[in-house]
């Protein structure tokens, strides 16, 4: 089953930086990260509970190019930086890869991932994606529970804070083809948002992916929207994404 929104996928040229930058303007805490060393691409992590946002950056570009992860990242960065892609958490990816196969999905056969940690802790998931990830195409992914930073322990630890991240909007030229396409590989079924403009809402736990007609002023592509407490309403354009914080 389809729990919720696990992480976004933040292509940034220095994912230190970007992680700085996102603490000085949010008050949000660094969680650590890691090297994927066998698909070019580093990382540093922001919490909100079991979801996360990943600052992904490239330490070898010809592993990247060849890579899941890396490839997406690589074409985010070339074009400014921002949303590479983006991940959504289930507890039964085979069953759940299985019965969206069988309903017409284009979701690959999963596959294992691991992230090695600057303390020596090897992180651990598996997860099924389709043809080429991008803003508008997430991924499936089920954490080990076993490995780092998805131990009981940990996730405890993670629910203290409570801050989260409630929705991602991805500014698209075709509302239609887009959530169709999100319907036919992922199940995301949409509704008219409440937000108007065009805009359709699906739940995933308990956040919202939002799809909206691309606007004809520049704006960045996609809006992370986070409700963190005690941070007043706040509005800022970084890392090539619109951040907004929302009433908690």
């Amino acid at each position: 089953m389809l729990t919720g929104i696990d992480h976004l996928v933040i292509a940034v040229e220095d994912p230190d930086a970007a992680v700085r930058t996102l603490a000085t303007t949010f008050g949000l805490p660094p969680g650590g990260g890691g090297r994927h060393e066998s698909q070019g691409t580093f990382n540093r992590l922001i919490w909100f509970g079991d979801t996360y946002l990943e600052l992904i950056g490239v330490f070898d570009r010809a592993l990247a190019a060849e890579s899941w992860i890396g490839a997406p990242t690589l074409r985010a960065l070339d074009a400014g930086g921002g949303l590479a892609t983006w991940a959504i958490a289930t507890d039964a990816l085979e069953a759940d890869v299985a019965r969206l196969r069988a309903e017409g999905s284009d979701l690959a056969t999963p596959l294992a991932g691991e992230r090695v940690r600057p303390d020596g802790g090897i992180v651990r998931w598996r997860l099924a994606a389709g043809p080429q990830l991008a803003p508008a195409a997430p991924f499936l992914i089920e954490h080990d529970a076993r490995g780092a930073e998805w131990t009981p322990d940990d996730r405890a630890a993670r629910a203290a804070d409570p801050g989260r991240l409630t929705a991602i909007e991805l500014n698209v030229d075709d509302v239609a083809a887009t959530t169709m396409r999100l319907l036919r590989t992922l199940d995301l079924r949409f509704r008219p948002s409440l937000r108007g403009g065009g805009a359709r809402d699906a739940d995933i736990g308990r956040q919202i992916a939002r799809v909206r007609p691309r606007r004809r002023d520049p704006v960045p592509a996609t809006t992370i929207r986070l409700a963190i407490p005690g941070r007043a309403p706040l509005e800022a354009d970084l890392l090539g994404c619109r951040w907004l914080v929302d009433p908690s």
